[in-house]
């Protein structure tokens, strides 16, 4: 597996796409920044500013934006990426 990943979540605290992120970094034990664009609407401006769209989540990974992605988007284009192996788990 590659260095550690650095990886930026713009999540909603309670949303089925946003917490299929945080399973998705949580089977690959990847540590991640959880950024709540919900109760903060600073996060919710640069989560638009850096993606140039509204939508949520939004995964920045090593300075790659990951617009409006689901968790299965996200791993898919990690094991595309080499920032984690693929897994059966």
């Amino acid at each position: 597996m590659a260095e550690t990943p650095t990886i930026v979540a713009y999540l909603k605290p309670v949303c089925g796409w946003s917490n299929s992120v945080r399973e998705t970094f949580a089977k690959y034990q990847l540590e991640y920044e959880d950024k709540d664009i919900i109760n903060n609407p600073d996060i919710y401006a640069e989560m638009v500013q850096k993606s140039g769209q509204p939508l949520s989540p939004c995964v920045e990974i090593n300075g790659q934006m990951l617009a409006d992605v689901s968790g299965e988007e996200v791993e898919a284009w990690m094991v595309e990426n080499g920032v984690v192996e693929s897994t059966a788990a």
